[in-house]
């Protein structure tokens, strides 16, 4: 196969842009030449990657964190039509999170990731579709791979991106040190939630995951049930939540045992709606990236993508 690798050199603080030389030569002595493209800003892995479908590359490899992810599998799609329906997907993910790889079982060594791609192991998973208000205001449509979701998620992930002390402690701890802060000045919000023709309900959401994969938030197992090959999603709701109930139960989201707990709500459906309730902004959160807020429709894609994991 033709490989392009879509390379986010700013991830991990920079650490990826150190490693790709040492990535290029391990891919190459098993695949042969593979062609580089460096992001060099949002939205450009997704150009990047229509641009090497177009040209005739068929495996995609993403190397930055769970936004270049996203980036490169919405690139994959124009006009809501597969580029090249018979190319593959695979990742090297040294960024923030690392949530998606999780969900696979992959490792967190790129060694582990190269042999995933090298041995060349196939599943073809679902995409989940959103219809929400940009940030400019103007309705807009995306892809996500992983989570989607909305509410004190999506003033994390803006805490998250704009950090930089808690990054040098890891992704985890970044994300752990965000959520806590974010939570201070946090209200739980308003909103209606629809799912499929069996659940409609107005909630005061802390946070709404809407569960392709399993894990968010640097390794919060959100949704240990998730299969992102079953074609319906997840749905995860943790609702009246203060700042002190996020304190004594993070720990437990973090190992999966939090689905017992009276305020977190599980449901599943193919077609989520979800609508505020007043005029406040409520900000969506789609694999680790902040593209916009509510009123939302989320949609599964069953089978969209086929990938090496």
């Amino acid at each position: 196969m033709t490989t392009t690798l879509i390379v986010n050199p700013k991830s991990g603080g920079g650490r990826t842009k150190k490693r790709l030389p040492a990535i290029r030569a391990k891919l190459e002595a098993a695949l042969g030449p593979v062609e580089i493209r460096l992001t060099d800003g949002i939205g450009a892995a997704t150009h990047l990657t229509a641009a090497a479908l177009k040209g005739g590359r068929d495996l995609i490899v993403a190397v930055g964190g769970d936004g270049t992810v996203n980036e490169c599998i919405n690139g994959f799609f124009q006009d809501g039509a597969a580029l090249n329906p018979n190319a593959e997907f695979a990742m090297i993910m040294s960024g923030t999170g690392g949530d998606f790889r999780r969900t696979f079982k992959l490792g967190p060594d790129i060694e582990d990731f190269i042999e995933t791609i090298v041995h060349g192991r196939t599943r073809c998973i679902d995409l989940g579709s959103i219809s929400y208000i940009n940030n400019e205001g103007k309705p807009e449509t995306r892809l996500f791979d992983n989570i989607a979701s909305f509410g004190l998620s999506g003033l994390v992930d803006r805490a998250v991106n704009g950090a930089k002390f808690s990054k040098l402690f890891g992704g985890t701890f970044s994300f752990y040190w965000c959520t806590l802060t974010t939570m201070l000045g946090y209200s739980p919000q308003q909103c209606r939630i629809q799912v499929d023709d069996h659940f409609d309900e107005i909630i005061a959401v802390n946070t709404a995951s809407i569960c392709n994969g399993q894990y968010f938030g640097g390794g919060m197992w959100i949704a240990p049930m998730a299969d992102p090959s079953d074609g319906v999603f997840e749905v995860i709701i943790i609702k009246d939540a203060t700042f002190r109930d996020m304190l004594k139960d993070t720990g437990s989201i973090y190992e999966g045992e939090h689905l017992d707990n009276p305020r977190f709500l599980a449901t599943k459906g193919t077609r989520i709606v979800a609508t505020p309730i007043d005029d406040n902004p409520v900000l969506i959160d789609a694999d680790g990236e902040t593209p916009g807020r509510l009123p939302a429709t989320f949609e599964i894609i069953p089978k969209a993508l086929t990938i090496r994991c």
